[in-house]
């Protein structure tokens, strides 16, 4: 009976979006999700096309990752980046200044990776970048600020947007709710993950948000496990 509430999109405040959240749970919290991402392979699914993409620019490619959390898109892609011996420039930005130190940590200092508090609702994203990433964010917003972020990261990426999030659904609501408690030991992430999941867009929500963006043509596929991934190139 429950699981039926799926069929519409349930969207409720999160812990992971109280402004008041102590740093130590906002730390633990985005520990958890940094193992989430690697054990589902997030990363993993935004590699291919930002590879295409440097195998037809003239310099590294230069990427911005919205909402970053603790850099761990940013850190993963690098590494992959290194074992392909293809460079790459890799920003991350977030509104949080926890999230954002946390990355900087983590990136110890690495050349090709820098992070920047920014909150991509209320101020336009700087421009400059090849592609635009975003994992795990598209959840947290209503349609219009949904629209509104697609629409930052077309003015800002000058070949490729690409947005990895979950997709709903009642085998993904059970598998996150399953993972959030096994994968983390924050509080937090067991609580918001099945809400995640509620708020999440299906294939065919997400693809209708990023027309209405203006990207034009933004392909949408369901990725394993519990994700979409949605893929804009600029004609």
């Amino acid at each position: 009976m429950f699981l039926s509430t799926l069929r519409r999109r349930d969207r409720r405040p999160e812990l992971m979006d109280d402004p008041a959240l102590p740093p130590a749970d906002h730390r633990r919290a985005l520990a958890g999700l940094a193992r989430i991402n690697r054990w589902t392979g997030a990363a993993k699914l935004l590699w291919p096309p930002l590879r295409t993409l440097a195998g037809t620019l003239p310099r590294p490619p230069r990427v911005l990752d919205v909402a970053t959390g603790s850099g761990d898109i940013p850190l993963a892609l690098a590494r992959y980046a290194a074992r392909a011996g293809v460079p790459v420039e890799i920003a991350g930005c977030d509104i949080s200044p926890v999230a954002v130190a946390e990355a900087a940590r983590r990136a110890g200092g690495a050349p090709n990776l820098r992070f920047f508090v920014h909150d991509v609702l209320k101020t336009p994203l700087p421009d400059g970048y090849d592609a635009v990433t975003c994992s795990l964010f598209v959840h947290h917003l209503d349609e219009p600020e949904a629209v509104n972020l697609f629409r930052a990261m077309k003015a800002a990426a000058g070949r490729l947007v690409l947005v990895n999030d979950l997709a709903r659904g009642r085998f993904n609501y059970l598998a996150v709710a399953f993972a959030a408690r096994v994968l983390s030991r924050s509080r937090i992430v067991p609580a918001d993950g099945p809400l995640s999941v509620r708020a999440a867009c299906t294939v065919g929500e997400m693809k209708a948000r990023a027309e209405r963006a203006g990207l034009t043509g933004a392909v949408v596929r369901g990725k394993f496990p519990c994700r979409q991934l949605l893929t804009w190139e600029k004609p």
